[in-house]
């Protein structure tokens, strides 16, 4: 493994070995939340691996052990339980937390599964090793992609930084928050999946090209680059979970969201095994058209394979539309959403009770403990390694590899732009040093 090691190999053979899934109402538990700081620390480790490039263990123990369907199960499960059961609790009257963390913690499970996922997928060996399961991984991408799409004429995502009046309504504006960078995330492992298209069975290839349409709803995405805002006259996009502006020398620049949609296009419309699935008919042809727009002379200099992708247009362009057809064949489907939903009919609000006595209320000592547990997770020289940029300084905004050592809060370039940004910094600066002394 790197360098820097939250787990010795056999530590994340063990953790690796113990995934498995949980019920609904057993969410936020003693044992789940042990396993959601196990996938912490995986989704930790996995990242530094690849950050390094050494090596990936824990994409090899992942397919090794058979985990990979566990981990789509979670997700899954995760994902209706933030839409089953997460409102119902919202409503009780009896419900009001002082602290929501440990309901933020299952809230945010979804959010680290999609994350490991999207740096294992990367390897194809991973995406044959979900077996049936990948056709559950397509319909969840299908959804956060639709949800995506519906809700990019809304102004985007909310700022982090806003004030709400309630624990609870911040919760749920941070839950808003996640949503989005989760479809982001989950649009990287839908790429992932069409580059192994040669490999995929007739019915995953089905469920992208004639169940869900996947090649025009990628088409409705770069037509809205939800990604991409104006903000106070200014390009802004969406990268390393924050919202950057674009330099104007940068505007024409690929960003890593807009070259996934296209090389996922490019392998959906392109390849043998799914140019012979997909059916081109009239609205077909009317959506992948719209792509010649886009496929300007400074994009095919910075992906010169779609050079490719415009001759088919060209082509498809003369060509007749396809009637829309069937195969008559027995064709498999998703199953881990409608088995869930099965199990869990009409208990909804049984569960939320039951989690609000038994799992969310927890005590002060309890959250304490909680807490601490994280504290050691979360440690902060891995989180600095895996930040997606590095610091910059307080005061001049260059980058930065010094921080101030009485509250650790501040970075700066040199000694001399910390001197000139002291009076600013004082008070914040002793204000939190004193805070960490009171702990």
């Amino acid at each position: 493994m790197s360098d820097l090691e939250l787990l010795l190999p056999g530590e994340a053979d063990v953790l690796v070995q113990g995934l498995h899934s949980f019920p609904l109402h057993k969410m936020g538990s003693g044992g789940w939340n042990q396993q959601h700081e196990n996938l912490e620390k995986l989704n930790m480790q996995a990242i530094l691996d690849a950050t390094v490039s050494q090596g990936e263990p824990i994409q090899e123990l992942l397919v090794t052990h058979g985990k990979i369907p566990t981990l789509v199960e979670e997700l899954i499960a995760v994902e209706m339980w933030k839409q089953k059961v997460f409102p119902v609790l919202c409503r009780l009257e009896d419900f009001q937390p002082q602290n929501t963390f440990p309901i933020y913690m299952v809230v945010h499970h979804e959010a680290s599964i999609i994350n490991l996922l999207e740096t294992v997928f990367f390897h194809k060996e991973v995406c044959e090793s979900a077996k049936d399961t990948v056709l559950d991984l397509v319909d969840y991408c299908h959804r956060k992609l639709t949800l995506l799409v519906a809700r990019s004429g809304h102004g985007g995502p909310p700022e982090k930084e806003s004030q709400y009046s309630t624990p609870m309504q911040e919760l749920q504006k941070q839950a808003e928050l996640m949503e989005f960078e989760i479809a982001l995330k989950a649009l990287s492992v839908l790429r992932y999946i069409t580059d192994c298209v040669d490999s995929l069975s007739l019915s995953t290839l089905n469920r992208m090209l004639s169940t869900h349409n996947l090649p025009c709803l990628l088409v409705k995405l770069l037509e809205h680059r939800p990604w991409r805002r104006q903000e106070g006259g200014k390009l802004q996009q969406f990268e390393g979970a924050c919202w950057q502006t674009v330099p104007p020398s940068e505007e024409e620049k690929l960003s890593k969201l807009d070259g996934q949609v296209w090389i996922a296009l490019y392998n959906l419309l392109l390849s043998p095994e799914a140019r012979d699935r997909y059916c081109l008919t009239g609205f077909a042809k009317g959506q992948l058209l719209k792509l010649r727009a886009f496929l300007t002379d400074t994009l095919l200099d910075q992906l010169p394979n779609l050079a490719d992708l415009k001759g088919f247009l060209a082509h498809l362009a003369l060509a007749e539309p396809q009637p829309h057809k069937k195969d008559l064949v027995l064709e498999q489907i998703p199953e881990i959403w409608e088995r869930l939903e099965r199990e869990n009919r009409g208990k909804w609000q049984a569960i939320a009770k039951h989690q609000l006595q038994h799992v969310f209320s927890l005590s002060e000592q309890d959250l304490r403990l909680q807490a601490r547990r994280w504290a050691e997770t979360y440690r902060l020289d891995v989180l600095e390694a895996l930040a997606p940029q590095r610091p910059h300084c307080a005061y001049c905004s260059a980058e930065a590899s010094k921080r101030c050592s009485r509250c650790q809060n501040e970075w700066y370039c040199c000694r001399e732009c910390q001197v000139k940004h002291w009076v600013k910094h004082r008070k914040v600066c002793v204000q939190a040093a004193q805070g960490d002394k009171t702990k």
